[in-house]
């Protein structure tokens, strides 16, 4: 029997500093965008039916390495332990999003428009509010759980290491059906223009296809190279690749944002604060109703934490193609980026010295 994958204990170089090569790239986007203005632009605009050619190729390079590590023939144990999967399930897709569009438009619509002036024209000619836009980014966020570096924080955590892998399979099938649509909805909720025909071809491209094509390389690698050549050598290049891919998309988009980041460095702080209480709260009522299902701490810590935490590959991939890299959704969802690892770490130690609890 094909045993799950453990990650180490210990993020990897790239994952435990991901926070500072994010400003490394935010800084290096804004020199590059000072001294070729065009160069981005003209990337941006090397397309097929509003998918960006280079962006498409960075995006598909993040998510590849992700679907190979999914060993599918773990859901099927999910069954034997359903609660801690239905638990998961309701608040990434019933409660999660909901709550994000509430935070988001009570904060950036009510308590910070005021400080948020100014339009946008986004693809499609339509002129937006500024707020508008960066609302849609936190609801692409909020909609997108976490398929990624979750398996990370539930090791750390010390808990279910199956039950994590296990998630990251449903999700990823779950988004194919429930991404499209309930973001169609809140997106129009939020009064943006949606193209109902790119949001869902940007889900096929940047989830359907690396799931596909990552479950054929793992199960013809087992084949030929059995399990332990595919862990210890395969996923050890493999795993960089996916970070990689997101800084050179980083690189890109704050190449187009350069201006407002030094113009308007405070912008960056007003989108961090409601995706920080998201976060928080997310995680909180998970980790309650978890206590109150008398799951075991292995099971509670990884629901709590794959619900607080976030896709932001496919939130950038989905903004990036729908309102343009330039795009306040765009800048929103990299927001979400920046405060990812180091709230996750945070909220890992919350699990540790809690714990205890659990055992009442």
């Amino acid at each position: 029997m094909e045993r799950v994958i453990h990650e180490e204990r210990r993020l990897s170089f790239f994952e435990k500093y991901l926070t500072l090569w994010v400003i490394g790239c935010i800084g290096l986007g804004i020199l590059l965008g000072k001294l070729f203005p065009q160069a981005a632009i003209t990337l941006d605009r090397i397309s097929i039916y509003q998918v960006s050619v280079p962006i498409a190729i960075c995006l598909f390079f993040m998510m590849y390495p992700i679907m190979v590590k999914i060993d599918f023939a773990e859901v099927i144990k999910a069954g034997k332990t359903p609660k801690p999967v239905i638990l998961t399930l309701v608040v990434n897709w019933c409660i999660k999003p909901f709550t994000m569009l509430a935070i988001a438009t009570l904060f950036l619509g009510v308590f910070f428009k005021g400080w948020l002036p100014g339009f946008e024209v986004v693809k499609g000619g339509q002129e937006v509010e500024l707020y508008r836009s960066y609302i849609s980014g936190c609801i692409l966020l909020g909609i997108a759980p976490c398929t990624a570096m979750v398996l990370i924080w539930g090791h750390l955590s010390k808990g279910n290491d199956g039950h994590t892998l296990i998630m990251v399979a449903i999700n990823s099938l779950t988004m194919l059906f429930l991404y499209a649509p309930l973001g169609g909805w809140l997106l129009g909720v939020n009064k943006m223009p949606i193209p109902w025909q790119t949001i869902v071809l940007s889900v096929v491209i940047y989830v359907g296809l690396p799931l596909f094509l990552g479950y054929h390389t793992r199960k013809w690698i087992i084949a030929k190279k059995g399990f332990k050549w595919f862990e210890e050598k395969f996923l050890h290049y493999l795993t960089p690749v996916s970070i990689g891919a997101l800084l050179i998309t980083l690189v890109l988009l704050f190449s187009l944002k350069g201006e407002l980041v030094i113009d308007q460095p405070q912008i960056i702080f007003l989108i961090a604060i409601p995706l920080l209480i998201q976060t928080c709260l997310i995680f909180g009522l998970t980790y309650a109703l978890a206590k109150w299902l008398k799951l075991s701490y292995r099971d509670a810590a990884p629901s709590a934490l794959i619900g607080a935490s976030n896709h932001f590959e496919v939130a950038i991939a989905t903004s990036a193609i729908l309102f343009g890299l330039s795009s306040g959704a765009s800048l929103a969802t990299v927001v979400g980026v920046l405060i990812e690892v180091p709230i996750m770490l945070m909220l890992v130690r919350v699990c540790l010295r809690t714990k205890h609890i659990f055992d009442k």
